[in-house]
């Protein structure tokens, strides 16, 4: 009899399973999977499926089933103020976020699966509205092609891969532009490829799982069409009818929904009615034969062997020794575990343990098991199963190693190469020796069981989400005054940080006048206001303007700058009719030619040059006509006034009195 190495619960079942046991007593939204026994198991613990989100009390504990449910339901339990447990298989939520990307893109989803699966319908409820499921090729060309332009196909996950290709066909023939994704789960895969290689091997195939497992359903219709004399059962109760002949081999497998307790009663059973149907066999060849009745105990002993290198069994724990624990397997003799091989040492007589058999005789007689292999194998498939559907997972650093690190993730050794421990060149790889990192596995190779993972992806994607976030804060900030930090200049302009992205103030937005260089306004360093003129983050670009902060010179003249003040400005222009005074950046005013000195002059070099910083008397201020009309010469007879003494206003001071 051969027990398929892939039978029963796939990673996403256990882990519905598991997480269901942790947190008893709650509530499930449907059965947590397909299978009668372990639903019904699980509710004598407290844990009672109910249909629909309305049947969940406000603030009651809920967990999400393997299927995964939809949006719309997962919103509606958060706000009814549920505590809400997601058990969603990982291959499930990755088409969930497929779903989700392709609706905010505008796109449908056509899922290749069974319209009124719980799988499917979760994941139309993440999909457009209008979006569909086809069950098989009749369903595909019955679709409207213009519909569905664009959209993007997925598989169900416990789908064929023949019937896949099929209805892929069919949407690829027909569909314009449509993007075809096979989400089949590789344990999926990997089961139905070996079931069909069983059943071309065996005689008869037992297939364990229940009858409204998708999954189940299509093992069975997979191996039957191979192998005639194929079973489909829920439990070891439903082999009776079963009818063996001589020498026939047997096949076993499970879907992925099946308990791994259902599966040990089938084995179970069936050695029981192999063994019996060769047992009866045996006695009329003994009657036949005339052969004693040690001979024929002899051959009855053959046929008890049950168990085999790399079988995983339950058993019981019978005794506790210093270095051993002894565990009840059903077999002839009992098993042995070394408390160095068991995942926890915290075990007591009488619990039931999940061990793998490593050796069915040590040489004594002793069946040695190990627990510690199962966890190891556990962990290495849901370390495949986080690569497969990008997840992260958390290592510590164990040692530094020749080009790199090694971590721990999970139990399994995890190779981090030093070019992937940081976004910068790292000197020291031992400093993260003992240090928790969150990594991204980048290779498995499943045949040397060797594992790469990666920091530096984990802290890009950290950047890239803040500097996402950072470049939708800034986009809505449009036409806002900010505050920055000027972090270098250059001839064109000042980059100012303006809260972890550099945005560039150009010369001409620096000043409302005639700028040269940046650092005639700003230097590195400086704290500024700036107005956020337009984010454009496809090009990673922020246009600034510092200029926009502060008031239009031309608005506030006449206020500034009164008719009869004397103020200062710089010569920056001379023309035939005058000189052009700055009395401020992006402010100037004309001094006439004949306002530039006491006397008439033939050209205004005469009085002034550029560069020269003049005293000058504003004389009219025209806001609308951007003029200002200065004085020179006003300035100069003023000065000159003042220089009189008062009692002498004619000048007849220093004049001697005449003599009579």
């Amino acid at each position: 009899m051969e027990l398929a190495e892939h039978a029963g619960f796939c990673f996403g079942v256990r882990r519905a399973v598991e997480t269901a046991q942790k947190h008893a007593p709650a509530l499930t939204l449907g059965p947590i999977i397909n299978n009668d026994q372990a639903v019904e198991a699980l509710i004598r613990r407290g844990v009672t499926p109910v249909e629909g989100v309305e049947a969940a009390p406000a603030g009651s504990r809920v967990i999400l089933r393997s299927h995964g449910v939809s949006r719309e339901e997962t919103e509606c339990l958060i706000r009814k103020g549920c505590q809400v447990l997601d058990a969603t298989c990982p291959f499930v939520t990755r088409i969930h976020q497929m779903a989700r990307g392709a609706a905010e893109a505008g796109r449908k989803i056509i899922v290749i699966g069974e319209a009124r699966h719980p799988e499917v319908r979760g994941i139309l409820g993440w999909a457009l509205e209008g979006s569909r499921a086809v069950m098989d090729e009749t369903e595909a060309r019955a679709l409207d092609a213009e519909t569905f332009r664009g959209a993007l196909a997925v598989a169900q996950t416990t789908q064929t891969r023949e019937c896949f290709e099929k209805v892929a066909g069919i949407l690829r023939e027909r569909i314009p532009e449509v993007e075809i994704c096979c989400t089949i789960c590789t344990a999926t895969a990997q089961r139905q490829a070996e079931a069909a290689e069983m059943a071309r091997r065996n005689d008869v195939m037992i297939v364990v799982g229940g009858k409204q497992s998708s999954n189940s359903r299509k093992l069975y219709a997979l191996t039957k069409a191979i192998c005639e004399r194929t079973y489909f059962v829920q439990t070891a109760a439903e082999l009776g009818t079963i009818r063996l002949q001589k020498g026939d081999r047997i096949g076993i497998t499970a879907g992925a929904s099946t308990p791994d307790c259902i599966i040990k009663e089938v084995v179970t059973a069936m050695n029981d009615i192999e063994k019996q149907g060769i047992q009866s066999e045996e006695l009329q060849e003994q009657a036949e034969a005339a052969t004693t009745e040690s001979d024929f105990m002899a051959d009855v002993e053959k046929t008890l062997v049950q168990i085999r290198p790399g079988q995983t069994i339950i058993g019981t724990v019978v005794q506790i020794t210093d270095d051993e624990v002894c565990v009840n397997v059903g077999y002839k003799a009992d098993g042995l575990v070394k408390k160095a091989d068991l995942s926890s040492t915290d075990v007591k007589i009488g619990d039931e343990i999940e061990v793998e058999v490593v050796k069915v005789n040590d040489g004594e007689g002793n069946v040695l098991l190990s627990q510690r292999n199962i966890v190891n194998r556990k962990n290495w498939d849901e370390i495949v199963a986080k690569y497969e559907a990008g997840e992260y997972v958390t290592g510590v650093g164990k040692e530094a190693v020749k080009g790199g690190l090694l971590a721990d993730v999970l139990g399994i050794r995890t190779f981090i190469p030093a070019s992937q421990l940081s976004l910068r060149y790292v000197e020291k790889i031992a400093d993260f020796v003992g240090q928790e990192m969150t990594l991204k596995i980048i290779e498995v190779d499943k045949a040397k069981k060797r594992i790469v993972a990666s920091r530096k992806a984990v802290l890009m994607a950290e950047e890239a989400e803040k500097k996402k976030a950072i470049w939708e804060s800034l986009k809505e900030k449009e036409g806002e005054i900010v505050k920055g930090t000027v972090r270098r200049l250059a001839d064109f302009g000042a980059f100012v940080d303006i809260g972890g992205v550099d945005g560039l103030v150009h010369v001409t937005d620096l000043s409302w006048g005639r700028v040269h260089h940046p650092s005639e306004v700003v230097s590195v360093g400086d704290e500024i206001d700036v107005k956020i003129l337009k984010v454009e983050p496809e090009r990673e670009r922020v246009s600034l303007s510092y200029k926009q902060t502060r008031p239009r010179p031309w608005t506030v003249a006449a206020e500034k700058y009164p008719v009869g003040s004397v103020v200062e400005g710089k010569v920056v222009r001379i023309t035939t009719f005058g000189a052009f005074v700055e009395l401020e950046p992006g402010l100037d005013g004309l001094v006439h030619i004949s306002q530039c000195a006491l006397t008439r002059i033939a050209k205004v070099e005469d009085a002034v040059n550029v560069g020269d910083i003049v005293r000058v008397k504003v004389l009219d201020v025209n806001t609308e006509a951007k003029r200002i009309s200065l004085s020179i010469r006003e300035v100069l007879e003023d000065e000159a006034l003042n220089a009189v003494p008062a009692d002498d206003e004619y000048g007849l001071a220093d004049e001697q009195p005449v003599e009579e």
